[in-house]
This record gives structure tokens, C-alpha cells and sequence, in this order.
């Protein structure tokens, strides 16, 4: 939604950090969280020290631009007698089972590369496929490797490839596109959900122009689940009519001419989605029109409105932290990550898969082909309860792997002014109150304003001791260096993991 209500005033100039405005852990998190899945506490540490967002982010982006794509599985060319030739050895492994692999594949990845992988995320939920529809474990291969090299790339490469690659002319029946029945349905979406927007731009017309100009990708040489390529006697072979140019147009001609029309409507229609993406759901009409001049000014390449974005006061600004409800993979995988732990289970991966798929998102398998629309649509009550107990999963299975980790977490942690830039504390401090508000600010995306609320979550941390511990002066006085902290952070993790504020980000 496009709106200039927005309480957000602040401009895409690059934000500089200020006394009324700190690099903090808040705003580290804040970026972490949006352009990856969360930072380790080691990070968060390296980003307060160096004090430089812009450096950070370009850093952050160059390294996801350097990634290779993962490489591909040994079955990521296969066709399908391939497949079944391999269970039929093994007598296990159906096709289900390698499309299984692939997306605990995809989930390692989210883990250990955020940022590229959160573009990966992203595309797959713009030029959506669902594997349950193609069913081929080397079309998911090849579309998730397809969705890596481009994800902060050139969006019209992007477009050309995502169009005649296997997955997607299955999935949108590009695959039966011959002359004498042309297929509308690769068309209809290339402008309504993949480049232009619902009724932005083109015609009836225009579709069945452009799905004439698309015939023809249908050779799969007689072998299923195999290379679909273009056959020339399928062709539409005579004049069509896209956006007021006509002529013998081919699917070459298709994306030049869209980019060629269209580029406003494009560059507009993709940077809100960014925006709804990154930074809120209510779109700033004034700010996505800069990022659109931005992505025609640099040809189309994504990365140099995400620097944009991503470097600005606007993406700083206090009303864009926690205005945007996690999706499964961001309320486990941040999780994950900020906390560091090692955990019990023997496969993380698996079991993130199965938690997000449980809560409503199956990696590389959308509901259908408009997406998930998110924010509001993962957090029903039925959902929720889901959320909840995959959390606390993460929580209990670090504590059956290694109690002490709990406690290292909090010593070392950001805490008080250390919170903004200064040194943390060593084992005889700080006070108790200002440890719970510092793992607090840490875990929710504001802290916790309500005094009601924080009073609850101290009094769950300092319950295991009686209040003498807590007083200055007490003996003994309660401090870092009490083993007993692992217990009381346990705690403290298990009761905020149920308040409202920690669905944000």
C-alpha cells in the first residue's frame, strides 16, 4: 500500500549517526534483521565498535554480490528416469525426498549467508513458483541457483532467465505455448505480478500479443523432467502488437520492448515491493519514486537501491524499527542466529524447514502464484501458538546441549552505555535492572516501553533469588559471575518469546 500519511519524514539521505539518533544495538538489529536473518553477538560488537552504518552496509552487500551460488547437488540435472533409476537402487529416495534436500539446502544457506539469501527469499516470493506443482527436484535446483545469481543483479537479466527457465514454464504452462493454442498464462503474469502490477500499464491485448511471442519453449526432446528448449515449428511466426509496437516480436523483443515502454512502471512497481519488504508495509510515495529514478539511473541493477535504501536516514528512522511482523523464517533463523547456541538437535536445518513449513511458509513453495502477502496473514491465533513453541524449541534445545552458554551470552553482552559504543561490564555489575533491560533491548525491536510488561519480565529473571540478592550492599550480591545466570536467562527467554513486541522486527 502507497500512502504519504507515513510518520516516517526523514529523507534517503545517508544517515550519520548523532546523539539524538545513536548507532545502537537497536538500529544494528534493526539492519541485520531486515537485509539478513539477525546478527551474532560477535557482530553486533564489531558493528558498535566500527560506528560507520554506510561502511557496514556496502560491506555487507559487496560480500553477498562476491558469493558463488551454491553449487548444485549430484541430481540437479537429473531427469526423471534418473530419479527412478535411483530409488529403484536404493529403494528409498523418491523424487519427494530430494525436493526435501534441496529446501534444507536453501534453509542452510538462509542461515549462513543473510544477505544474499534474504534476496533469494524475497525473489521466491516475486517470481513464485511451487514445487509441489513441477514436482522436479532439478527444476528446484536450477530455479533456487537461478534466484541466487540474480538476486542482487540485473532485474531485466532477471526477468529474461526467470521467464524460459524450466520451473517457471512448467509452473505457468509456458511449456504447451504453441501457435495454434497460445497460452496466456505466463503473460498475464509477467505484467500483473512479475514486472507492471495489477491493471498498471497493458492491455487484454497486450497479453495475447505477448503470449504469441512467447510460443514456442516446448521442446523437451520426448524425456520428462528435462531440458525445455525453444522449437522454431511452434513458433507464432506473424505480426504481433505489444504496447503500441508491432511487429514478428520473439520473446527477446518481449523483454526489450517491456523495458523498453515500461521502465517507469517497472522501476516503481518493483521498489514498492522492496519497500513493503524492508522497510514498511504503508509505502512512502515520495521515497520509492527516488528509489525507481535510482534503479532506471543504474540500468536496472538491484544493488544500487538497496545501498540507497539501506544507507538512509529513512531506513533509520525510529518508526521504521519494528514495523514489520517476522515471517516463520525470520522469527526462527534471527532467533538462531542472535542467540548463537549450539543446539541438541544434529540437523538445524531440517528442523527450521519443518518448523516454517508448519507455520505457513514452505520454503520454495508459495501458497500460490501471488505469494505470500505476510505481515498480518502469520500471526493467527492458531499460528501463533506454533511460533511460540518453535521458539521455545530453540531455547530448550541449547539448554539440553550446553547450560553455560546461557550465561557466557549475557556477560560480554551490550549493556547500559555499552549499548551505545562504550565498553561491557565485567562480572561485579552492572545492577540487575539495567542487565534485563539491555538483553531486553537486544531481543525486541524497541525494548519494551511498558513498565508493567518489563516489571513482569524482571521480576521472571530475578525470581530464582530472594530480593536481599538485589540489594546494594546485600550479601551476597547478585552479579554476573553466578552460575545460577544460565538459569534466569533460561527463564527470562521463555517469557518473552510469548509477548506481542517479539513478532516485530
Amino acid at each position: 500500500m502507497i500512502s504519504d500519511t507515513s510518520c516516517n519524514l526523514d529523507s534517503l539521505d545517508v544517515y550519520v549517526p548523532s546523539a539524538e539518533n545513536p548507532w545502537n544495538v537497536t538500529r544494528i538489529h534493526h539492519l541485520y534483521r531486515r537485509i539478513g536473518f539477525g546478527a551474532s553477538k560477535t557482530e553486533v560488537l564489531a558493528a558498535l565498535a566500527q560506528n560507520d552504518p554506510s561502511a557496514l552496509v556496502d560491506n555487507l552487500i559487496d560480500q553477498a554480490i562476491a558469493l558463488n551460488t551454491t553449487p548444485p547437488p549430484v541430481w540437479g540435472f537429473w531427469n526423471r528416469e534418473q530419479f527412478e533409476a535411483a530409488e529403484m537402487a536404493n529403494g528409498e529416495n523418491d523424487p519427494g525426498f530430494y525436493r526435501q534436500e534441496g529446501k534444507n539446502q536453501m534453509v542452510n544457506d538462509l542461515i549462513q549467508n543473510g544477505v544474499r539469501e534474504r534476496l533469494t527469499l524475497f525473489w521466491s516470493n516475486h517470481f513464485v513458483t511451487e514445487d509441489d506443482t513441477y514436482r522436479s527436484p532439478a527444476y528446484q535446483s536450477q530455479y533456487y541457483n537461478l534466484l541466487q545469481m540474480h538476486a542482487l543483479g540485473n532485474f531485466r537479466d532477471f526477468v529474461y532467465d526467470i521467464g524460459i527457465s524450466n520451473a517457471m514454464l512448467v509452473y505457468l504452462n509456458g511449456d504447451e505455448n504453441i501457435k495454434d493454442r497460445p497460452n496466456e498464462n505466463y503473460a498475464r503474469e509477467l505484467y500483473e505480478l512479475f514486472t507492471l502490477g495489477v491493471d498498471n500499464a497493458y492491455t487484454e491485448n497486450d497479453i495475447q500479443e505477448t503470449a504469441k511471442a512467447l510460443t514456442g519453449y516446448v521442446d523437451t526432446n520426448g524425456v520428462s523432467w528435462g531440458d525445455i528448449l525453444f522449437d522454431a515449428q511452434q513458433f507464432s511466426n506473424e505480426s504481433k502488437t505489444i504496447f503500441g509496437q508491432t511487429g514478428n516480436w520473439t520473446y527477446d523483443d518481449v523483454i526489450n520492448i517491456l523495458f523498453q515502454q515500461r521502465e517507469r512502471q517497472v522501476a516503481t512497481f518493483i521498489c514498492t515491493k522492496l519497500y513493503a519488504y524492508f522497510v514498511s508495509p504503508t509505502c512512502s510515495e515520495a521515497i520509492v519514486a527516488q528509489m525507481a529514478q535510482t534503479f532506471i539511473d543504474n540500468n536496472f541493477q538491484i544493488a544500487p537501491v538497496l545501498r540507497q535504501l539501506f544507507k538512509s536516514e529513512h531506513f533509520f528512522n525510529f518508526e521504521a524499527i519494528g514495523a514489520i511482523i517476522k515471517s516463520p523464517c525470520d522469527i526462527l533463523i534471527c532467533f538462531y542466529n542472535e542467540l548463537g547456541f549450539s543446539l541438541q538437535t544434529a540437523n538445524v536445518p531440517d528442523y527450521i524447514r519443518g518448523a516454517v513449513r508448519m507455520l505457513g511458509q514452505d520454503v520454495l513453495n508459495p501458497i500460490d502464484v501471488e505469494g505470500w502477502q505476510g505481515d498480518g496473514d502469520w500471526i493467527s491465533p492458531d499460528l501463533l501458538i506454533g511460533r511460540w513453541e518453535s521458539a521455545r524449541f530453540i531455547i530448550n534445545q541449547a539448554q539440553q546441549s550446553n547450560t553455560q552458554q546461557f550465561r557466557d551470552f549475557v556477560v560480554g553482552l551490550p549493556i547500559g552505555t555499552a549499548a551505545d559504543g562504550n565498553l561491557a561490564p565485567t562480572l561485579s555489575g552492572p545492577e540487575v535492572e539495567i542487565v534485563v533491560r539491555a538483553i531486553v533491548n537486544y531481543f525486541f525491536p524497541r525494548g519494551i516501553q511498558d513498565d508493567v510488561i518489563f516489571n513482569e519480565i524482571l521480576g521472571v529473571f530475578k525470581e530464582i533469588f530472594p530480593p536481599t540478592y538485589y540489594e546494594i550492599g546485600g550479601s551476597p550480591t547478585w552479579n554476573l559471575g553466578f552460575t545460577e545466570v544460565s538459569e534466569q536467562f533460561i527463564a527470562l527467554l521463555d517469557y518473552i518469546v510469548d509477548i506481542p513486541e517479539f513478532q516485530l522486527k
